[in-house]
């Protein structure tokens, strides 16, 4: 049978989703838990590879196993059993098929930046010493809806057969003291959000035009575009599934 886990994570003390040769990472961890507690080795395909530093609020992955075992029981066990910082919320069949990451319809992301120094939030935000010109940033936001190719925000030497994705969202929100950047899209290129969250910064720092996001992302060169932020303050909120994927 296959199973989908949902999860969380605060990605601060990994090297990413994925297994590296020479780092910690939450795949890593969370395929010896399952190996332990089922008693078998289990290995999981994630939703996606979020980069090191990263944090998700929602991630899934799957994996197969012949045996029996009570779903609610192993959600139990497995946070009792993995560090503080990994939380398992649900595992459930899906047909056989089903895949964690091809599957996806969409994938949502949230960056996460303050106007205001808090020493409570300095691990997990962004803050940004300078003003910004929030109006700016919403407008520039909009722009994204007009393209599909955002090579110029992707990391580069990158595998990828396409550099189109579909965004469904992307907005600037302010709440509270923080500037909030959540984008949706089908699908995303290494290094893409934090990409364009550093250039839409730049514009709101008024050191780019709203209207030179157009050239940007028609240059299809990284070059061009802005820095990437710090990974601490990007968190991976949803992942979409068709509703037919459950048994």
């Amino acid at each position: 049978m296959r199973y989908f886990i949902e999860l969380s994570y605060n990605g601060s003390a990994y090297h990413g989703w994925q297994n590296q040769p020479d780092a910690i990472s939450v795949q890593e961890v969370l395929e010896k838990a399952l190996s332990v507690l089922l008693k078998a080795p289990i290995s999981i395909m994630g939703a996606g590879r979020t980069d090191t530093g990263v944090h998700a609020k929602q991630m899934f992955a799957h994996f197969d196993y012949d045996g029996d075992f009570d779903a609610t029981q192993l959600v139990f066990k497995l946070n009792s059993f993995l560090p503080k910082d990994i939380a398992i919320h649900d595992v459930f069949k899906v047909k056989d098929d089903a895949h964690t990451r091809f599957d996806a319809m969409s994938r949502t992301y949230l960056y996460r930046v303050t106007l205001k120094k808090n020493v409570f939030s300095v691990d997990n935000v962004l803050y940004v010493k300078q003003n910004l010109d929030v109006d700016k940033m919403k407008a520039a936001a909009k722009i994204l809806f007009q393209y599909k190719d955002f090579q110029c925000f992707s990391k580069s030497n990158t595998d990828v057969k396409t550099y189109f994705c579909d965004i469904m969202k992307a907005e600037w929100v302010l709440v509270g003291d923080e500037l909030q950047f959540t984008i949706q899209a089908n699908r995303f290129l290494r290094n893409m959000v934090r990409a364009i969250v550093g250039t839409m910064i730049n514009i709101g720092l008024g050191k780019i035009e709203v209207n030179d996001l157009h050239a940007i992302i028609k240059s299809k060169n990284r070059s061009e575009a802005g820095f990437s932020v710090p990974a601490h303050a990007l968190y991976l909120t949803e992942v979409e599934y068709p509703k037919t994927i459950k048994i």
